[in-house]
């Protein structure tokens, strides 16, 4: 348990960072692109030493590739449409959420009645996030993004587990998923013609894109191995990861000084609150 907690913890930290960098990017599917295949060159030497996911983890790579292409077009419309402190805990929290739930459903993974109680803590502070007068496109791309990180979250969850047993093996999964994703990024990227614009971008920027990649691939791969992690459901990692919604609001608030964003950061906390109560009285 403690060992899970602090791999979704670190992962956390890694996560909002990344984001914040997509938005605060001036041309953000660029930068989302640019981190994944940066992410994937700098970690493939691991891949190389440790080996590929065997055969059975592979339609699961390539399913969770195919749904991260989704994930990068909802995220940089939320981003396009809203502010940070607000899109980013509602993609992050919500998806939280979808995770949880999908997780008893899919992979038969249980959780008690004061699990479900905090969870519930957790939707009530999403929903008091949504204020009047807030952007339906901005809403509508977040929750969208949450439902697919739900979705992902499963998916790569239960490939890990097919990845092998041990901790590299389980880490080269989230590596090898960061590559497939780079992969189907640059053959959309390719194909709306912007490859050009996106080598211009990585020449001008490629020490924040290789930051912005090692961050993504980190923290993802982390919470992979977190969720392989016998005993462990993916609702109380994915839960106890989104705690970088409390990141994102104060970033959004003290770095890019947006409107309301102390009243977001309350909400976060509150989000926060009931992962705490997941981690502590749900498991």
């Amino acid at each position: 348990m403690l060992a899970a907690t602090l791999l979704a913890l670190a992962a956390a930290a890694l996560h909002a960072g990344w984001n914040l960098i997509v938005k605060t990017s001036g041309d953000r599917e660029l930068a989302a692109w640019g981190q994944f295949v940066a992410g994937g060159i700098i970690f493939m030497p691991f891949v190389v030493v440790v080996g590929l996911p065997p055969g059975p983890a592979w339609p699961y790579l390539v399913g969770s590739a195919l749904v991260h292409l989704v994930y990068v077009e909802g995220l940089v419309r939320a981003y396009h449409h809203g502010d940070f402190s607000f899109a980013y805990p509602i993609a992050r929290g919500g998806g939280a959420l979808a995770a949880a739930l999908l997780g008893a459903m899919v992979l038969d993974d249980t959780l008690s009645i004061a699990a479900w109680v905090a969870l519930a803590v957790v939707a009530g502070g999403l929903i008091s996030l949504v204020r009047p007068g807030a952007a339906r496109a901005s809403v509508g791309w977040a929750l969208l993004t949450a439902a697919v990180i739900g979705g992902y979250t499963v998916i790569d969850a239960a490939g890990a587990r097919h990845a092998g047993s041990q901790v590299s093996q389980r880490f080269a999964y989230g590596v090898t998923l960061t590559i497939t994703t780079a992969v189907a990024l640059c053959i959309v990227g390719l194909a709306k013609r912007r490859g050009g614009a996106f080598v211009r971008m990585v020449v001008q920027q490629w020490p924040l894109v290789l930051l912005a990649g090692f961050c993504l691939t980190s923290a993802y791969s982390l919470v992979l191995v977190a969720v392989s992690i016998d005993g462990i459901d993916v609702g109380y990692v994915a839960t106890l990861r989104e705690s970088s919604v409390v990141i994102g609001a104060l970033a959004g608030w003290l770095f890019l000084h947006e409107q309301l964003g102390r009243e977001r950061l309350l909400a976060s906390v509150v989000v926060l609150a009931g992962m705490i109560g997941l981690v502590t009285i749900g498991g």
